[in-house]
């Protein structure tokens, strides 16, 4: 029998399990509402996500702890690549974030202080981080087409379009290196970092397109184009929030697929900071390892971002599922989960008061091996 009709190994069940807290993510503004219905005030709802996300989730963190667990065995671990309940999580958040999108949006427009505004669209901008942009990174990256399209579907959702095509043709090529937008240089603040990594990563898509359309003797403008099409599709739907819910449903639309692009170029910000691979000459670097990211193994982060966090292993290993991801102790290591490391990141000086020595004694350790 083949691992994928073999009995699963009850270990495998509760990883499956494990995963399910991915699900309180798009229940967190309907929460927020049902607290103000309760007689709390609008904006105390309207924040709730970013409190939960931003306070609650570190402090859970720190409370669970690290799970640095991997798959016991190579049979384990071929039984959790190959279950398709696995996948299936994956694929239920594109429905699940439009049909909150939907809702989010004709709900905001009824909300009357700015406050509240404010706290819905971060809040709405957030979520898109994690439940659109996080969960295409994961299926992007498939050979499946079906899953590829998802994932291209959820990047419409949020604009960010540019990602599928920059994040696989670019990022893993050139990650750890001069030529990488997304990879944060030593001392390099947020600020700065940030806007370039948003303008570049689009730019470079479109040159990346460019240049295999060319390689096959077609033109930029082409129906094989993916970014047409991509780009096609979040135009419709921007067309549709205009048309159902006027200027406002088209600039909540807007701002959070914005917003959702700037929360993941903050967290490509901390999985790279400050990690290089070796030049080899002639424009070459040393091969991608598990040396040039950085890992985080805070158990309960990781279920909420699909194992995002073992971020290292995810580069050595582009196409290895989430569930299947590993842990590695010889990683360079965050001192928090994802969350509490863009609070810090918001912060340059605390940043690298907290994250230098990290670097200096990972890189001193390196060079004694």
């Amino acid at each position: 029998m083949t691992a994928a009709t073999t009995p699963a190994h009850p270990d495998v069940a509760i990883r499956l399990a494990s995963y399910f807290p991915v699900l309180v993510v798009p229940l967190l503004l309907p929460m927020g509402v049902l607290m103000t219905q309760s007689g709390l005030p609008g904006w105390v709802g309207a924040w709730f996500p970013l409190f939960f996300l931003f306070v609650l989730l570190p402090t859970l963190d720190y409370l669970i702890g690290v799970d640095a667990r991997n798959p016991p065995d190579e049979h384990t671990a071929e039984q959790l690549e190959s279950r398709w309940s696995f996948r299936v999580l994956t694929w239920l958040c594109l429905p699940m974030y439009v049909a909150l999108l939907i809702w989010s949006t004709a709900q905001w427009v009824q909300l009357d202080s700015i406050g509240a505004r404010l706290g819905w669209l971060l809040s709405q901008g957030v979520i898109g981080g994690v439940l659109a942009i996080n969960v295409a990174h994961e299926l992007i990256h498939k050979r499946e087409a079906f899953e590829q399209a998802i994932g291209g579907a959820l990047l419409a959702c949020v604009g960010y379009c540019g990602f599928k095509v920059e994040h696989l043709r670019g990022h893993h090529v050139h990650v750890s290196t001069p030529e990488d937008a997304s990879s944060a240089r030593y001392g390099q603040s947020l600020y700065h970092f940030l806007p370039r990594a948003l303008w570049r990563n689009q730019r470079n898509a479109w040159r990346l397109e460019a240049e295999r359309l060319r390689r096959l003797g077609l033109p930029l403008i082409h129906w094989r184009n993916e970014l047409i099409g991509w780009y096609g599709l979040w135009a419709l739907m921007a067309v549709g929030f205009a048309l159902w819910l006027g200027l406002p449903g088209l600039l909540f639309f807007l701002a959070q697929g914005l917003l959702a692009g700037v929360t993941l170029e903050i967290i490509n910000y901390i999985e790279h900071y400050g990690l290089e691979r070796e030049p080899l000459g002639n424009g070459r670097y040393e091969r991608v390892t598990h040396h040039h990211s950085w890992n985080s193994g805070y158990w309960l982060t990781n279920r909420l971002l699909f194992q995002l966090q073992r971020h290292s292993d995810h580069h050595a290993n582009a196409r290895r599922r989430y569930q299947a991801l590993r842990h590695h102790d010889d990683s360079p290591q965050l001192p928090g989960g994802y969350a509490a490391m863009l609070l810090l990141a918001l912060v340059p000086p605390i940043w690298r008061r907290v994250i230098h020595p990290r670097i200096r004694q990972y890189e001193a350790r390196r060079g004694n091996e």
